[in-house]
């Protein structure tokens, strides 16, 4: 009896993991989702993304990404996995212990969970959001908190300039196909002069059976489509653009997983 009941337990995770793989939300950390297209639609990732969270996907994800409480099970497990993701970096920084005066550009920062802390740690930032109503959530956050180091706007991640000490982007390759994906990490490691801090959903044989399984079983309100990155590819990427991952992690909870690198330039 112990077994079977193992067994229906492990089943029942894995159906309603593979169900939200299907509908993007459990990868999603930093920007969002829009309505499902198909690949010749008019109507793009970039757009989709924006769309959404300037919409409903911003009541939705800023409640994640806070203290509140109107949040179901599977949104606080989502919250639980990006707070140690943010945490993880936060880690490495402060373990570096030479973040004061430096300057960060934070792509895709959406409510600023990376961004505000690395304020209080004196970093200079830098953040923007394809979103408007992410960016300016950040800001209000950052100003009550009475953070005067960091700038933020709004505007998409291929439109970012400059040169930073440290670029930052966190789970926003999720919107990304390979081909894309690869053109985002080489435009964020021309932003950097130093080091390039990235995370993105892996593609392992696994989550790919989540997601097709997912797939079967619709959701109510579909999003946009949800990317995986082989890590080979990811590495490719940032190799090609003369940066060495120098440090990684991996984040898993039951229904968000993200794969973090930090890449210095070599």
């Amino acid at each position: 009896m112990p077994y079977q009941n193992f067994n229906k337990t492990k089943n029942m995770k894995f159906y309603l993991l593979s169900s939200l793989l299907a509908s993007a939300s459990a990868f999603a950390p930093s920007t969002s989702f829009g309505k499902v297209t198909s690949l010749n639609s008019a109507v793009d990732d970039k757009t989709e993304v924006r769309e959404y969270f300037n919409t409903e996907g911003f009541n939705r994800w800023n409640k994640i990404y806070s203290d509140s409480d109107e949040v179901n099970s599977v949104q606080l497990d989502i919250r639980t996995g990006h707070d140690q993701t943010i945490q993880k970096v936060l880690n490495w920084i402060e373990a570096d212990g030479d973040i004061k005066g430096k300057t960060v550009c934070d792509c895709g920062c959406g409510v600023g969970s990376l961004a505000i802390p690395l304020a209080q740690m004196g970093a200079k930032i830098s953040a923007s959001d394809i979103s408007d109503s992410m960016s300016n959530e950040a800001a209000r956050r950052a100003k009550e908190l009475g953070i005067r180091n960091a700038k933020f706007y709004t505007s998409d991640l291929e439109s970012v300039s400059g040169k930073y000490d440290t670029v930052s982007c966190i789970d926003v390759a999720i919107h990304y196909p390979t081909d894309k994906m690869s053109e985002m990490v080489e435009h964020l490691c021309s932003l950097s002069k130093r080091r390039v801090i990235y995370s993105f959903a892996p593609k392992t044989w696994y989550y790919v059976a989540l997601k097709k399984i997912g797939e079967l079983f619709p959701g109510p309100s579909k999003t946009t489509r949800a990317y995986l990155h082989e890590e080979a590819a990811v590495k490719a990427a940032l190799e090609k653009s003369g940066f060495k991952i120098q440090r990684e992690e991996m984040t898993a909870t039951n229904f968000y997983f993200s794969r973090l690198y930090e890449a210095v330039k070599e």
